[in-house]
């Protein structure tokens, strides 16, 4: 790509894909993934600590208390942080994002880190307010007795797989019936998520989620299940919901579709760089650059759908002059 591109070195290059998140509204929207992880990871680990008796499994009670905290949580800040960062919440719905071209990997990578240092931030507020003598493991996720690694892999594959289809196809452009509900359906998915493998792996379906308690208590025991399971779920039902669940999606007359308007982002981001830097380079150059991007990535899958803004961080955004994926 660099090498087409005679006007631009790499140091160039890599400014302007920076510079075109290092501002305001970019930062508002790190910062709301980070508070919305923050406290979702708080207040859903509160629900684990077990104050009667922390030397015993959770019953069917505690597991439905669980459940029910967990979702809840989910919903309220998917409503509250949705026009802000998109509420991801979650590594797992950002990479889903980014693999159906939804999110910028800048973006992404900034939202990766905030969610990190969220959930460890949310855990440690609730290592410090909860008493030692029923602290426990503070809602550490492990396998359950006589589990597998390969089947807590499995699990944490599948019920990821499950939330996060339900995140694609309730942003999906086409399911305006649900679109007040959204936060609403994706938080009653993690319900449902957690009411099935708590026993088994701990239902995390949110890497974030596992890493905030792994990192305070210092408990890594097969922490990779958690990683890699959800994000080989969370791109498998990402690809089958776009690829082949909702194939030949028309856009509504005189609307761009997602390529068309990551192109026209990425020159205005050229022109206002070249602006900055007093230069004169040929804007040409970078829009041919864009197109065999473009080309490269719908050899094998035609883009079809009009890019979707609800988990993306730009639903009803307002913003000054310019339109703007847990």
């Amino acid at each position: 790509m660099l090498k087409n591109c005679p006007h631009l070195s790499n140091q160039d290059c890599s400014m302007i894909a920076f510079k075109k998140f290092l501002n305001k509204r970019s930062l508002r929207a790190v910062v709301g993934e980070m508070m919305a992880t923050q406290t979702f990871v708080m207040f859903s680990l509160a629900s684990t600590v077990n104050w009667a008796d922390m030397t015993e499994p959770p019953q069917d009670a505690s597991r439905l208390l669980i459940s029910v905290c967990f979702g809840l949580s989910v919903a309220a800040m998917v409503k509250c942080f949705s026009d802000i960062s998109g509420a991801h919440i979650n590594p797992a719905v950002t990479l889903a994002m980014v693999f159906t071209r939804k999110l910028h990997l800048v973006r992404a990578f900034f939202y990766l880190c905030a969610q990190c240092l969220g959930a460890i931030a949310g855990c440690g507020i609730l290592y410090v307010v909860t008493p030692e003598a029923v602290r426990g493991n503070l809602g550490v996720t492990s396998l359950g007795p006589n589990l597998t690694v390969f089947q807590g892999f499995l699990v944490e594959l599948t019920i990821t797989f499950q939330m996060v289809f339900t995140v694609v196809a309730t942003s999906d452009p086409s399911s305006t019936k649900v679109e007040a509900a959204a936060a609403l359906t994706v938080g009653m998915s993690v319900t449902i998520g957690h009411l099935f493998a708590v026993p088994y792996t701990g239902a995390s379906m949110n890497p974030a989620r596992s890493l905030g308690p792994a990192v305070v208590t210092r408990q890594w025991d097969n922490h990779w299940v958690y990683w890699v399971g959800p994000i080989l779920g969370s791109l498998t039902a990402a690809a089958l919901h776009k690829y082949f669940l909702h194939p030949s999606l028309k856009k509504p007359a005189g609307e761009q579709d997602a390529a068309e308007k990551y192109k026209e982002e990425e020159m205005e981001t050229f022109q206002a760089v070249d602006l900055e830097l007093g230069e004169d380079n040929d804007p040409e150059s970078f829009n041919n650059i864009v197109d065999m991007e473009m080309d490269e990535n719908n050899a094998l899958f035609e883009t079809e759908k009009p890019e979707d803004e609800f988990f993306n961080g730009n639903n009803n955004e307002k913003r000054d002059g310019e339109l703007s994926s847990v």
